[in-house]
């Protein structure tokens, strides 16, 4: 059964700063920071409408600003709200977050732990210092491997957060950040393309012409190597671009915000997949029900890309639900 997340925004709290690319109130469902009462509004009718089954797959998550540094007392109460349905009969399976690296230490991680949070994730962003520097990042590469070192050390999925295309880095740049983080091992990451958000530095930069995105095909091929790079070490990908409900495409001056971005870069990832495995033969490209779609190609591309190259597409219910056949050969998706 798949994972699923039942997410309580927590917009543009706990952050020190503002960083180039973030209007956390743009991006985020609401505004409004929730109440406990609120909160618990939100995960008990979860709770009433999952089954037992579902619920044992599916975290309460805390996202939208720095989990762990917004007001303590205020922390705890959201925590004690989550709780409970974590520990009841029937309860969901853990407690996901989101922070910032250089806000943990082992206190807060104590803490956690005695709320039966489970998973951390962190906004690396970047692993290189100027390229945090030149985003007003306000922490730096060492706290990215300081924290994940903590968070796996005691007992937490470690989840991280890797931003493609920021102001002043290079495809070098993007590749170096994809390689640190998978020497970080996560077990977890999202790979976000930036959008430039209105009412942001970035938006002030783009106008004035001093910053400027990677043509689209290009973002799209670093994430697909980004991404492959993941998968292949084992790191399973949640996330590839915003969320079509956060409110992005609105409110952005450009910038990747694509709602089928993810489509697109796997659809990428499967065309080179197919392209590096032809023969002169008849080919055979195989997948399981669940990625049928994605081996066809986002509006059939892959299909209409090889289709005067000798390329059967089939649905194989025998095959994992993660991987895709060329030729007989596997490859792993997820």
């Amino acid at each position: 059964m798949s994972h699923a997340n039942i997410s309580v925004f927590i917009p543009h709290m706990g952050c020190p700063n503002a960083c180039s690319f973030c209007n956390q109130r743009t991006i985020s469902s609401t505004a409004h920071a929730p109440s406990p009462d609120e909160a618990d509004d939100i995960i008990r009718g979860a709770y009433e409408y999952m089954s037992p089954e579902k619920r044992r797959n599916t975290e309460i998550a805390f996202f939208g600003g720095s989990f762990t540094a917004i007001d303590r007392e205020y922390m705890i109460s959201l925590l004690e709200v989550a709780d409970r349905y974590i520990t009841c009969e029937n309860g969901f399976c853990g407690i996901r977050i989101s922070t910032r690296p250089d806000c943990i230490d082992e206190e807060i991680l104590m803490l956690l732990k005695k709320y039966h949070v489970t998973a951390i994730e962190l906004g690396a962003q970047s692993m290189n210092d100027r390229v945090l520097e030149m985003n007003m990042r306000g922490h730096t590469s060492e706290d990215v491997r300081r924290s994940a070192a903590m968070i796996k050390l005691y007992g937490f999925e470690l989840g991280l957060q890797m931003m493609v295309g920021l102001y002043g880095s290079s495809p070098d740049d993007e590749l170096y950040s994809m390689n640190e983080i998978v020497r970080c091992a996560p077990a977890t990451a999202r790979i976000y393309p930036v959008a430039v958000l209105e009412r942001t530095k970035l938006a002030e930069l783009y106008k004035e012409g001093k910053y400027k995105l990677y043509p689209f095909d290009e973002c799209v091929k670093l994430c697909a190597e980004i991404y492959s790079t993941f998968v292949n070490n084992n790191i399973r990908v949640i996330r590839m671009g915003l969320h079509a409900e956060d409110g992005v495409e609105q409110n952005a001056v450009a910038g990747f915000y694509h709602p089928a971005f993810g489509e697109i870069v796997r659809t990428e990832i499967i065309r080179k997949i197919i392209e590096e495995n032809l023969t002169e033969c008849e080919n055979l490209c195989e997948a399981p029900p669940r990625l049928t779609s994605s081996l066809s190609g986002y509006k059939r591309s892959n299909r209409i890309y090889f289709a005067d190259r000798n390329v059967k597409f089939l649905t194989n219910k025998e095959l994992p639900e993660n991987v895709i056949s060329v030729n007989g050969r596997i490859f792993k998706l997820y």
